[in-house]
């Protein structure tokens, strides 16, 4: 492993490739530090602290994750990567809804780069639109509950809340134009990376707070409960189901084509972690309609109780919408008919297995199969959590779970492969040999 490592430091272009990717997280890790014009950094530090220590910021957890705490900032990178995120994944769902983009899709190169230009304008009027929420929130005083006090604001003017929200939306084009320069002139995916960077940065913070609140034999047992999480969800995220696929020879003008034989990989987690942003964003909405209607009884009182993550049926409802929405996906995602349509127009076919229909017939049974443990995954490690909070007495310090670990470990893995390939160009050892 050193070895790799001072191999690919040796490498020039490869050594060149990963000091820009570090500048460049570096750049936006200043970002994400950095206030926005009209913030009263004093008080929003106060407020955010009450918020943490009162569980009210629970509504802005997930967008606050991929943000690495700088939404609860206000910094000029506050909304992250999030706005991209929810973009992408529109994109990708209106793709097999709309004939246009399905087009565009299959086109290859030309399409796709078209679907990532209105990919960037959707990510553009998404960040507004958040923005806009959340200045509203942080100049009316509904941002945190138990503000301190104070305003957020220095003025709560018209003219302060557009430049807010102007430089706000400004930040998630420069944190795109980042990404993509990552991607290009870096190593790796660039909105992986700074995805990756954003969970990362808040580990350290998140230790610490279970190292002072629980003590040293809590802490251990965290980090060794978490190296064993880590080390499951590696072997689950490396598990994909192969099936075998012969091409038949045929012959084009005067040469011959075919005869080869490969595979279709299934991976077990074929969802990745949407299914998990889907639930948690549904789970989310009633949290902030109880913000928006504080008077409310339903809300705040009926309904209140199981809204606690460490509630029974909170957790099973949680449980319950990332199975759904993880067979809801693979379904959207992968085409089984498409696939068997491709297979025999290229005179492909599954040993054993008729081209056409029956094909289409088997990758579905195969997929629906191999799904039910990729959904029944991802629910445990998205309720690891609220069990740690329930159990151990840590659940939003607790960074060994949910979405957090699965990208760690995907982003990583990814980046990994990226790099080993590179190595094996220069007829060096890789990191996973």
């Amino acid at each position: 492993m050193l070895t790799a490592f001072t191999r690919v430091f040796r490498t020039p272009d490869l050594r060149k490739k990963l000091l820009f990717t570090l500048f460049i997280i570096a750049i936006f890790r200043v970002g994400s530090l950095l206030p926005t014009p009209g913030v009263n950094t004093a008080v929003l530090r106060e407020s955010a602290e009450a918020a943490k220590e009162g569980g009210s910021a629970q509504v802005f957890q997930l967008v606050d994750l991929f943000s690495g705490g700088a939404l609860l900032r206000l910094s000029v990178f506050a909304l992250g990567i999030m706005p991209y995120i929810t973009a992408s994944i529109i994109l990708q769902l209106l793709t097999v809804v709309i004939p246009r983009l399905e087009a565009l899709k299959k086109e290859g190169q030309a399409g796709t780069t078209k679907i990532t230009q209105y990919t960037r304008y959707l990510t553009i009027g998404l960040a507004i639109l958040q923005a806009t929420g959340i200045v509203a929130m942080a100049s009316t005083g509904n941002l945190f509950q138990g503000q301190a006090s104070g305003d957020l604001l220095y003025d709560n003017s018209l003219f302060t809340v557009i430049t807010m929200v102007i430089v706000m939306t400004a930040g998630t084009a420069v944190i795109m134009w980042l990404g993509e320069l990552i991607t290009d002139r870096g190593v790796g995916n660039g909105m992986s990376i700074l995805i990756f960077t954003q969970v990362v940065a808040i580990f350290p913070a998140q230790f610490w707070a279970i190292y002072q609140a629980k003590g040293g034999f809590t802490f251990a047992i965290v980090m060794l409960v978490g190296l064993a999480i880590m080390m499951a969800v590696v072997f689950v995220e490396q598990a994909q189901r192969r099936i075998p696929v012969q091409y038949a020879k045929r012959m084009v003008g005067r040469r011959m084509y075919g005869g080869t034989s490969t595979y279709i990989p299934l991976k077990v987690n074929q969802a990745g972690i949407i299914p998990i942003i889907f639930a948690s964003s549904l789970l989310y909405l009633p949290v902030l309609a109880q913000g928006l209607w504080p008077e409310n009884k339903f809300l705040n009182q009926t309904l209140g109780k199981y809204l606690q993550p460490t509630d029974p049926v909170h957790m099973a409802v949680f449980f319950g919408l990332i199975v759904f929405f993880t067979y809801f996906y693979v379904a959207i995602t992968f085409n089984p008919t498409e696939v068997a349509d491709n297979m025999k127009k290229y005179g492909g076919f599954i040993p054993g297995i008729r081209p056409g229909r029956p094909t289409a017939e088997y990758l579905d049974y195969v997929l629906t199969r191999i799904t039910t443990p990729g959904a029944l995954y991802l629910g445990l490690v998205a309720l690891i959590p609220m069990v740690a909070l329930a159990i151990l007495g840590v659940g939003d310090e607790f960074p060994f779970g949910g979405t957090s670990i699965l990208i760690v470990v995907g982003v990583g893995l990814d980046t990994v492969k990226q790099i080993e390939s590179q190595l094996q160009q220069r007829h060096y050892e890789g990191f996973l040999r």
